[in-house]
């Protein structure tokens, strides 16, 4: 990258709320029903058809703002948002416009290598490296789509109009595709655990539009900027604004100037491309909706809200390093799903070792799980996860039996003592038995032994793998390692 330029972003965050049923009516929103099934007068957009307010999204979209530091107006106003398109019937958008429900928010965010203008507070995972201001969060509903068959034939599906969204609009104080991604992995990260969104991009529940712009290096006025859409996951976000970003250099180095337009991302060419013009700024001639009366937010639903506030992602990290004692990463992969890291906490709190068993779950557990949205499937229950662990502390198995029994655990209801009972295995620990193998390793490797003894003392991992290798992992690992320093001599 050019080091006489500086990139601008922001990103426009489009959420759709876990609501039963949409914004102004009593119409499902489920995703996958066949096309114009979930529909009615009101989303259609027919005469006559009137809309009522969804009180729970209401409840959703203030929890949401309040999580990203927001301040909830007590009184807000919906708009119309008039525009034409095909899966816009009533060919205006009910959303909010100069009186949002909310304004004035932030998202922290950390990202390896932050450049010299990231503020920087704390360490490690929670050092952040970039304050992004939120201008605002506001609620409407959301259009239909469009689907182009190969021919020359299109059909709209009106199923998803007038479902809940949040618009979460940020402060062009972005400076990176990698702070962009990041931005999204947080942001969806915290709607997730709130429990306000699934956080699903294929099935576009939670989408972006990213603004772009470069600007010469000490300067505070902002380019012209481009505005990417349509792309569905964090990878293509980053590609897309870091190809960008290049694009913008090498016009202005040739002598050209930067057209203000919309692009899209094609991944199998990894560049950008020109969807439309966007010359003028588009007017589409807000005016406040005559059908819904002023947005009433009260002290007393606010307080509510934050009552009930669930913890949020980076604060449950911290709690595990503090309370825990995991390290930051460890921290990290349990926190990546509210219902894992739930697993986990009950894990722990049934076996009492939370390192042994967050180690556990990340090595074996986690590989089997498959998230959908805000519902995890986990191949065990905590329980059985503490009880087979708690075997491995009393000395009947070792770590490396506790696999194989994991293993026929998945998808049952079955106690590891049964299984162990089954397989027929159980943890060698008679010392005379182990003492034998220990010395036929000795014997069989006595040059490397001779070095051990002389101080190179990586090779104890060399004996102990011998030995649990003879014994089929059976042997206890303690015993090993004690038998071994003893009859070498070591301390």
């Amino acid at each position: 990258m050019s080091k006489s330029y500086e990139p601008v972003i922001g990103l426009e965050v489009h959420a759709q709320l876990l609501t039963r049923t949409k914004l102004f009516c009593g119409c499902s929103t489920a995703f996958g029903a066949p096309p114009n099934t979930h529909v009615c007068p009101t989303c259609l957009g027919l005469p006559g058809a009137l809309p009522v307010l969804n009180g729970e999204a209401v409840r959703l979209a203030v929890r949401a703002a309040l999580a990203l530091g927001c301040t909830i107006r007590n009184h807000s106003r919906f708009a119309r948002k008039n525009y034409f398109y095909p899966d816009l019937p009533k060919g205006y958008q009910i959303s909010q416009f100069d009186e949002p429900f909310s304004d004035d928010g932030f998202l922290d965010i950390h990202v390896p290598g932050a450049g010299p203008s990231a503020v920087d507070v704390g360490e490690g995972e929670n050092k952040i490296s970039r304050h992004a201001r939120i201008q605002r969060v506001h609620m409407e509903e959301d259009a239909g789509k469009n689907f182009h068959d190969k021919g020359d034939e299109s059909i709209v599906d009106l199923n998803r109009s007038g479902t809940p969204l949040i618009e979460i609009v940020g402060h062009p104080d972005l400076r990176s595709g990698a702070e962009a991604a990041e931005y999204l992995r947080t942001l969806r990260d915290i709607l997730v655990f709130l429990g306000v969104n699934d956080g699903n991009l294929e099935e576009g529940s939670f989408r972006c539009d990213a603004n772009v712009s470069i600007r010469p290096v000490g300067t505070d006025t902002l380019g012209t900027r481009t505005e990417l859409k349509n792309i569905n996951s964090f990878k293509f976000v980053e590609k897309a604004i870091a190809h960008e970003i290049s694009r913008q250099i090498a016009v202005l180095d040739d002598g050209g100037r930067i057209v203000q337009e919309t692009r899209g991302w094609n991944e199998k060419e990894s560049k950008t491309y020109s969807l439309r013009s966007k010359e003028t700024a588009q007017d589409y001639r807000y005016f406040p909706e005559p059908d819904l009366p002023p947005l009433i937010i009260d002290e007393a639903f606010v307080e509510t809200a934050r009552h009930e506030m669930p913890e949020l992602p980076r604060n449950k990290r911290a709690r595990f390093v503090a309370e825990y004692k995991l390290t930051p990463y460890a921290a990290s992969v349990l926190t990546m799903h509210p219902r894992v890291a739930a697993f986990f906490e009950e894990a722990a709190m049934l076996h009492g070792d939370a390192v042994k068993i967050g180690n556990f779950i990340q090595a074996e557990v986690l590989r089997d799980v498959t998230l959908t949205g805000l519902d995890a499937q986990i191949p065990v229950s905590a329980k059985q996860v503490a009880d087979l662990w708690k075997l491995v502390d009393d000395d009947k198995i070792s770590g490396k039996q506790a696999k194989e029994v994991y293993a026929k655990l998945a998808k049952t209801n079955r106690s590891p003592g049964d299984v162990i009972a089954e397989l027929g295995i159980s943890q060698v620990t008679d010392r005379s038995q182990i003492e034998d193998i220990c010395r036929k390793i000795i014997d069989a490797n006595a040059k490397s032994a001779e070095q051990l003894k002389a101080g190179k003392t990586g090779l104890i991992g060399f004996f102990v793998g011998q030995v649990m290798k003879e014994t089929k992992g059976s042997a206890s690992p303690q015993v090993v390692n004690e038998t071994l320093k003893r009859l070498l001599g070591l301390p």
